[in-house]
């Protein structure tokens, strides 16, 4: 009875060890191959809070051969038309004097020079309004642009009236073409930014503003 005993026991130990094995989970040796490695290593794409801009790496921003128009600047040479609404003794042609000022009735001489004609017309606005008039509404308008001038290889140097949206090229034109020594690729120009003068090199299609200077450089070869 007691070898019959034993040997189930011996029995039951053996089947709690087969089940172990059985359960046990298999490991494969074998080494992933790189499309399941690429699948399990991706990443979830980044996502942007609303109105945030992210550059890309290497990337570089640039405006080469973009000309953005800048504000007009007002200067000496400048023909404005000033508009004061029921006040016809004030409204009519002003020109910029030499000082940078225009002169009116009542408020005398106001300061144009460095300003947008938006910025003169709060000017005018609120010097009327400090003594003679309630509620002024004022416009300016540029009527007469101040020239601008082109030295160097051209045809026709000199002084010569402005014309909206001209380039290097329009100017060149105006002044009567090249000459058979002009370089034609690359130009100075000088400009006056915030009372200095400021020299840069362009291209033939560069903007042009009034009161600029251009100078046409003689080729090389």
């Amino acid at each position: 009875m007691f070898i019959r005993v034993v040997m189930l026991a011996a029995a039951v130990c053996l089947a709690l060890s087969g089940c172990k094995h059985l359960t046990k989970p298999r490991i494969s040796k074998r080494a992933a191959s790189p499309a399941t490695v690429a699948s399990t290593t991706m990443t979830r794409p980044h996502r942007l809070s609303p109105g945030r801009h992210v550059q890309p790496a290497g990337w570089q921003v640039t405006t080469q051969g973009h000309n953005p128009e800048p504000l007009y600047r007002l200067d000496s040479g400048d023909r404005l038309r000033v508009v004061v609404f029921g006040q016809d003794n004030l409204s009519r042609t002003y020109s910029v004097d030499g000082s940078g000022f225009i002169s009116m009735p009542l408020i005398g001489g106001v300061k144009a020079r460095g300003a947008t004609s938006f910025e003169l017309e709060d000017k005018i606005a609120a010097q009327l309004r400090s003594k003679y008039v309630k509620d002024p509404k004022v416009t300016v308008e540029v009527v007469t642009h101040r020239p601008f001038f082109i030295l160097g290889e051209v045809r026709r140097p000199g002084q010569f009236a402005y014309v909206n949206g001209m380039t290097v090229q329009t100017a060149v034109a105006i002044a009567g073409g090249y000459t058979e020594r002009a370089r034609e690729k690359k130009f100075k120009l000088t400009r006056k930014v915030n009372g200095r003068n400021a020299t840069l090199v362009v291209s033939s299609d560069y903007r042009l503003q009034p009161g600029d200077t251009i100078y046409v450089k003689e080729r090389l070869f």
